[in-house]
This record gives C-alpha cells, sequence and structure tokens, in this order.
C-alpha cells in the first residue's frame, strides 16, 4: 500500500520560521538574561539547538540549553513514574527564577507540554515559562497552548505531522501523511 504523503512546508521555510521564533524568543524575554530553553526529546532537542544557534549568531551569546525526555511522564503511557526512577534531563542548570521556553516540534494534544511541565517541578521553580513550537496543528485535549507558533496547520485526525530535519533525517521539511499507527519514514532529499 502507497503511502500518501504531502509536503507542507520546504527546507526554505524552515529556516526562516526558526530564525523568526528565535528573534521572538529574544523580544518575548526582554532579552537573554536569565533564559533557558528546553528542548523535548526528539524532534524537540534537535529545534532547540538550531534556535540556540540563531540566537547566538544574532546576540553574540545562547542562552543555556537543556533535553528532556517527557515519555515516563505522559499520562497517555502506561508506565508511571517512580521515586526510583531518575529524573531524564540533560542539563547542569537549575531551572528557579529562571525564564523557560520549552520548544517542541509540534503541539497537538497538550499532552507532552503537560508532562513537560510535571517534569520541570522536579528541576527547579521557573519564574516563566513560555511553549514554543515549529507546528501548532490544533485541536488540544487540555488548556495548553503554545505562545510562539512558527506555523498554525489544520489537519484531520487520521492525518500525522511528520517533521523532519536535516541532522538526524536527512532534509529539513514538514510532510502530512495518514497515521499509519505512528510509523515514520526519512524524507526523500529534494
Amino acid at each position: 500500500m502507497e503511502r500518501q504523503e504531502r509536503l507542507l512546508i520546504k527546507s526554505e521555510e524552515i529556516e526562516r520560521i526558526i530564525g523568526r521564533m528565535a528573534h521572538e524568543i529574544v523580544e518575548r524575554n526582554g532579552g537573554l538574561e536569565d533564559l533557558t530553553l528546553i528542548g523535548i526529546r526528539t524532534r524537540g532537542a534537535e529545534l532547540v539547538r538550531r534556535i540556540a544557534h540563531k540566537i547566538a549568531a544574532f546576540s553574540g551569546s545562547a542562552p543555556p540549553v537543556g533535553i528532556i525526555d517527557v515519555t515516563p511522564y505522559r499520562d497517555d503511557q502506561k508506565r508511571v513514574v517512580s521515586g526510583e526512577d531518575s529524573l531524564p534531563i540533560e542539563a547542569p542548570f537549575s531551572l528557579d527564577d529562571k525564564r523557560v521556553v520549552l520548544i517542541d516540534d509540534v503541539i497537538y494534544t497538550g499532552r507532552t507540554i503537560r508532562a513537560a511541565l510535571d517534569l520541570m517541578t522536579h528541576w527547579g521553580r521557573p519564574r516563566r515559562v513560555l511553549v514554543a513550537v515549529l507546528v501548532d496543528r490544533g485541536e488540544r485535549e487540555l488548556p495548553i497552548k503554545a505562545d510562539i507558533v512558527g506555523k498554525n496547520i489544520q489537519v484531520s485526525e487520521s492525518e500525522r505531522v511528520n517533521v523532519f530535519f536535516r541532522e538526524s533525517d536527512g532534509a529539513d521539511q514538514v510532510t502530512v501523511s495518514k497515521d499509519q499507527h505512528g510509523a515514520l519514514r526519512r524524507p526523500n532529499n529534494p
């Protein structure tokens, strides 16, 4: 069975969107002081590094970057976090009194962001948290919104938004395909 897939965002547009998001993050936070960027694994981790690089390019320095894996904190997963679990965090700093921007590739139901907020309570108490996403596809299950959005799109519930980055996938693009139980394939290099 041939997989139907359509291209939504090309490489050049992704680059422009990331640049705009980087500028908006700095503007919304009034500069770099006490700013921390947290990427949500997997594609959010790649996106946060690119945003930090863009910020460094126009400001001369990049804010600290952390990576989190929210899988154990998802309320739609069967696994429950116990006190013995180590925190799935990659960052050598505290979030206490920081202005944090949570960064992910796509926001859909809001459950990933909720899980990230839960995880952050173990890591410190930020002064402020903003959410930045490359793509907002709407249709929330929880009352969570993105503060900084690269692109808003409308797709049906039976469709999946696929974000690909050159670092891991060989090309930058966003596609939409029929959801095949979460299966992704690598993009064809344009």
